[in-house]
C-alpha cells in the first residue's frame, strides 16, 4: 500500500479570498452575511487554511460574483478591480441606497467641495 501525503489542490486560497473580498469592498462581516455565515468563518478561512470549505464555495463565488474556478484559482480571475480605499467603496455603496433626492443633495456637495479642493 502506497501512502500519498495529502497535498492542498489549491495554494493560498485564504490569501486569495482576503483579497477578492477586499476588492470588492467587503468587510469579513458583509461576506459572512452574503454567504450566510458569521464573519469568523470568512476569517477562518482567510487565515487559518489551506484548504477551502467545500460547502462553502458556491456561496462564497456568488457572493464575491466570480466563478468557482477562479476563487479556486484554477482559472485566472477575468475582472478584478482593486480598490485603494475598500472603506469609500462600502460607503459610495450606501450611498447609491438612498432615496434619489438625497443621493442628489449628497452628490450636490460633494462636486461643491471637490470644486473648492481644485483651487
Amino acid at each position: 500500500m502506497i501512502l500519498m501525503k495529502r497535498k492542498s489542490t489549491v495554494s493560498n486560497f485564504g490569501k486569495r479570498l482576503a483579497s477578492l473580498r477586499k476588492a470588492k469592498g467587503l468587510t469579513q462581516k458583509q461576506l459572512g452575511e452574503k454567504v450566510g455565515v458569521s464573519y469568523r468563518v470568512i476569517a477562518y478561512y482567510e487565515g487559518e487554511t489551506q484548504y477551502p470549505p467545500a460547502h462553502l464555495i458556491i456561496p462564497i463565488s456568488k457572493a464575491l460574483e466570480i466563478s468557482t474556478d477562479e476563487l479556486l484559482g484554477v482559472k485566472e480571475i477575468k475582472k478584478q478591480v482593486e480598490h485603494n480605499n475598500p472603506s469609500l467603496l462600502r460607503k459610495l455603496k450606501k450611498i447609491e441606497q438612498l432615496p434619489a433626492s438625497q443621493q442628489k443633495t449628497l452628490i450636490k456637495t460633494i462636486n461643491m467641495f471637490l470644486k473648492g479642493a481644485e483651487k
